[in-house]
């Protein structure tokens, strides 16, 4: 069973996660029960219940129920949040979280509308290994990155980011962020020059300042404590390195920005990461023909880190995301990244 799995949203509730051995089981534990009894989870859901259970509409609620943690506006949830220090058993939080939801059901309401944006600084580790290897296959060093649907454009700082693996590192040692437990034996890292880097987001994240901050932080579930720490790191290194997000739907932009002049010599590396499950169809299709359209003018290569659900049926288990380069499968590896696996 899993979070596709069910023919009510009080179902999908209870299979996400299946359990209640953290603090999200129990609160969609809670909420499950709570729709079944016309309760106010009913007033928050308001108008999903046929909506694509790959919304995943369960989890954008929690991520406003955390924002409105974050901001201080429920301090007695938080002692419920290991990220915010707290300890209280998690099996007591929805009697606590339920009078909250009824006061701010149209926040909560209105946060479905927001996609999930985790923005994983993790996942670029994945992209360094493709982005390696369309660097070998082209003897092209110099790199122009172009991220489709990049949130907060974490991942376009890969090459300020240290990663370690099976018997490698790459990356400066002075990072903030180090990304550990990489996997992929015998990867050998190679020399990059990112002479330019850009993205794009149909609701981009300003990562410099609080709210933005906020924003991403709402998305990472509470108790994984190190996603929250490399987080932290990565927004550290976009305060550093401050990247260019546009807000543009991806196709167009990509078709936009592969239309400009390049310089000779320059490898254009279109990537993007656990992204394309929230495009339509048509979106995607269309963005791989611009690439294809732009391969007769420049040097490029498109990586990627995405679920095959674009190939199964719904309900099917979306399994782990494949790490592509161009139509090569070169891996696998968990949804947040590490570790990396190679083959299918």
């Amino acid at each position: 069973m899993g979070a596709f799995d069910g023919d009510t949203l009080a179902e999908r509730f209870r299979n996400h996660f299946g359990h209640t051995d953290h603090l999200y089981g129990a609160l969609l534990a809670g909420m499950a029960d709570d729709w079944e009894v016309g309760g106010v989870t009913r007033e928050v859901f308001d108008g999903w219940e046929d909506a694509d259970a790959r919304q995943f509409p369960q989890l954008r609620m929690l991520a406003g129920l955390f924002r409105i943690v974050l901001r201080g506006d429920a301090p007695q949830l938080e002692g419920f949040y290991p990220a915010l220090g707290g300890d209280l058993d998690h099996h007591d939080a929805w009697a606590v979280a339920r009078p909250l939801v009824g006061a701010h059901a149209r926040e909560l309401h209105d946060s479905l509308r927001e996609a999930p944006q985790t923005n994983e600084p993790a996942r670029s580790a994945a992209l360094l290994v493709g982005l390696a290897e369309a660097v070998r296959r082209t003897g092209l060093t110099r790199v122009r990155l172009l991220e489709p649907g990049a949130s907060a454009g974490l991942g376009l700082n890969v090459d300020h980011y240290r990663f370690v693996g099976d018997g490698w590192d790459a990356g400066p040692e002075a990072s903030p962020l180090t990304v550990a437990g990489c996997g992929a034996p015998g990867f050998q890292p190679v020399s990059v020059d990112v002479v330019a880097r850009r993205g794009c987001d149909v609701a981009p994240v300003d990562a410099a300042t609080e709210e933005g901050a906020s924003y991403l932080t709402s998305f990472v579930w509470p108790w994984q404590l190190d996603r929250h720490a490399r987080l932290a790191a990565a927004l550290l290194v976009a305060r550093q390195h401050p990247v260019v997000v546009d807000r543009a739907p991806a196709s167009t932009w990509v078709a936009e920005r592969l239309a400009e002049p390049v310089e000779a010599g320059v490898l254009t590396v279109v990537w993007h990461s656990v992204t394309r499950l929230y495009w339509p169809a048509e979106e995607t299709e269309a963005m791989t023909a611009a690439i294809a359209e732009a391969r007769g003018r420049m040097p490029i290569a498109h990586v990627a880190m995405e679920h095959p659900w674009w190939s199964t049926e719904p309900g099917a288990d979306p399994g782990f995301p494949l790490l592509t380069l161009d139509d090569d499968v070169l891996a696998t590896c968990d949804h947040h990244g590490p570790p990396i696996r190679w083959g299918s």
